[in-house]
């Protein structure tokens, strides 16, 4: 998945579009053209919703089904559930539904989830604080999520995955997470502290309130407006995000949910390490180090009673399939800069700080050493200076002295006799 279209605004924020490519890996994966048996999505969700209405219209919805070949099972190859296969039931909802409720062409979970994604995301880049760096301002121009009417569940203040607010900054032990499949803001609790390759992480799993019943935990009550079905524990309506099919998001195998929900069914063993979401954050650039988001898809059915191809078909929540989306480690290139940036400069920076004071401490003491000394010198050499001047005085002194005596001298005046008068 990469970032396309990307435009950074004055106010702080930057805009892009998610690209997302998804491929087949044969060696990770069971035969292509295996086929799965799986419920009939369109055909159950069709029956489920035709309770509301009256007897007279069931029974047409039941005359109409019955003149095709439906059935509440379909053959599938895991592709084309995920992807997309041709259904009748879709055609028609597609030609006739309203275009902001109509759904694509084919029958698929993550139908037109392959490409460019038409979200345009507009998230705060840390310029405006780090309390909100990472976080989502606007999502398609709009600052709640479309899918609720009520806070908290329109609340965007959410990371798309890609950064979170450090909690070096904000000393806050809650994040929040926005994923359109999610269809909601999924609260990730901080656990403890934990590191990979060396390198600081905090540990942050999915708070225990998230999927929590109406009665332990009013707040969840916008996910269920009116008088809709409000799950129990475990449960999580999305069917805003699924042209109001009555899909149910929960943990993979029903994880943390009521015991009620798997007991009608074999083969499922929730296992923690396997299913449960959860993100390592570095706590100081808030940059996830490794991260999953697993969560189950699962059909909510009401029994119909009117309709022939599926009366007999229970009310049950029906698990359809679970996955996992995420990253497993950084490639090596951002790792070695998340290294050098956290762990490396926390061990690099105190050494080179006590090491700068230390030759700075040198410097100065070898100035002043220096500078002493050449105090010393210069005193030395003014003294020996002075005597050697003085020295040289004296003698020039004594020079002129002895030539003064040499040089002195009077005329004497000879008489005629040789002798001499002063």
């Amino acid at each position: 998945m990469e970032k396309v279209n990307i435009k950074f605004h004055d106010n702080g924020t930057v805009s892009y579009q998610h690209k997302k490519i998804l491929e087949f890996v044969p060696e990770l994966s069971v035969d292509k053209d295996l086929k799965l048996v799986v419920p009939n999505i369109p055909l159950l969700t069709l029956a489920t919703q035709s309770n509301n209405l009256g007897y007279l219209v069931q029974k047409t919805i039941s005359v109409i089904l019955s003149m095709g070949t439906f059935k509440p099972f379909v053959s599938l190859r895991a592709d084309e559930l995920v992807f997309g296969y041709d259904d009748k039931l879709v055609a028609l909802a597609h030609r006739f539904y309203p275009k902001k409720k109509r759904p694509a062409e084919k029958m698929g979970l993550f139908i037109q989830r392959n490409g460019t994604l038409p979200e345009v995301h507009n998230i705060y880049t840390g310029m405006t604080g780090m309390h909100e760096f990472g976080y989502l301002a606007r999502l398609n121009g709009k600052e709640t999520l479309p899918f609720w009417k009520d806070a908290p569940c329109n609340a965007l203040r959410a990371s798309e995955g890609s950064f979170f607010p450090p909690r070096y900054f904000t000393n806050q032990d809650m994040v929040h997470l926005y994923d359109k499949d999610l269809c909601r803001i999924l609260p990730m609790q901080y656990r403890k502290s934990v590191s990979k390759h060396g390198i600081a992480a905090d540990l942050f799993t999915p708070a225990d309130t998230t999927f929590e019943s109406v009665d332990k935990y009013p707040a969840n009550k916008c996910y269920c407006p009116g008088n809709e079905f409000c799950p129990p524990r475990g449960l999580q309506n999305i069917s805003p995000c699924q042209y109001d099919a009555p899909v149910y998001l929960s943990y993979p195998h029903f994880l943390d949910t009521d015991s009620s929900l798997s007991e009608r069914f074999e083969g499922l063993s929730p296992n923690r390490e396997e299913h449960e979401s959860y993100f390592k954050i570095q706590p100081k650039i808030g940059v996830p180090l490794e991260g999953k988001i697993r969560v189950q898809l699962n059909l909510k059915v009401d029994q119909a009673p009117y309709v022939s191809s599926v009366r007999d078909f229970p009310s049950i929540i029906f698990p359809i399939m679970w996955l996992e989306e995420g990253i497993d480690d950084l490639t090596p290139p951002i790792r070695r800069w998340i290294y050098l940036a956290t762990t490396f400069a926390d061990i690099a920076c105190p050494l080179m700080t006590y090491g700068f004071i230390f030759l700075g401490t040198c410097v100065i003491l070898g100035v002043f050493v220096n500078a002493y000394k050449s105090l010393v010198f210069t005193k030395e050499t003014i003294e020996i200076g002075m005597r050697n001047l003085r020295r040289k005085s004296s003698a020039y002194i004594n020079s002129n002295r002895f030539i003064g005596r040499r040089d002195t001298y009077h005329l004497l005046d000879l008489n005629e006799d040789g002798s001499d008068e002063v």
